[in-house]
């Protein structure tokens, strides 16, 4: 089997600096959350910008799995479902990148 890398960057709404901060921190404590539930996930971190540059995203999401096929899982599995669910329409970009490492 070989590992997979899986990124995932998105911008999130907000009215105001505060709500956005608010969505950003959401969506860091909603994945981290499912750290240890997703079978064939080996790493997962979230990282929040720092840059304040006007095209960088505000939410990173890396993660590695054990293959193809754990990766495919994941985007079914109950626990992902939920923090889409919980993080519902937050996001107003979302970008991704999946690659064989």
């Amino acid at each position: 089997m070989q590992p997979v890398k899986h990124i995932v960057m998105w911008n999130l709404r907000g009215e105001s600096e505060q709500e956005r901060s608010a969505n950003i921190q959401k969506v860091k404590l909603e994945f981290e959350s499912i750290r240890n539930e997703i079978p064939g996930l080996k790493v997962l971190e979230i990282g929040v910008d720092i840059s304040q540059i006007d095209y960088a995203c505000d939410v990173v999401l890396y993660s590695e799995f054990e293959s193809i096929s754990a990766l495919k899982e994941y985007a079914s599995h109950p626990a992902h479902l939920r923090v889409r669910d919980a993080l519902g329409n937050l996001r107003t970009h979302r970008y991704q990148v999946d690659y064989l490492s």
